[in-house]
């Protein structure tokens, strides 16, 4: 289960407003970084039948099966914390995270 906050609903809506079109976002990951993978994050015009899709505040998050062995339990949320500005992933089966907090290892 992939659940999400109040603001990061509010920010994927106001991205799809803005695009004028989607269903929401589709969340994955993929190899890269220096401790193995990344989370991607891209706009959903149409989903896959095999397709998780968890849904809260308005918003629809998709996931591929393969990513969601990963991210299963991982909560999205959209922070801003000084200069960073962006979302945030709080994923309970990260074993470890590269120092910059781009990459991640389960």
């Amino acid at each position: 289960m992939i659940t999400i906050t109040e603001n990061a609903a509010k920010h994927i809506n106001s991205y799809l407003e803005k695009r004028g079109k989607g269903l929401g976002v589709r969340l994955g990951v993929k190899t890269s970084g220096c401790s193995g993978m990344a989370y991607n994050l891209e706009f959903v015009d149409q989903s896959e039948e095999s397709d998780a899709v968890f849904e809260a505040f308005g918003a629809k998050i998709f996931v591929d099966p393969k990513s969601l062995v990963y991210l299963d339990g991982t909560q999205v949320d959209y922070t801003k914390e000084g200069l960073q500005e962006g979302f945030k992933f709080e994923n309970p089966n990260v074993k470890d995270s590269c120092g910059c907090g781009e990459s991640f290892h389960v």
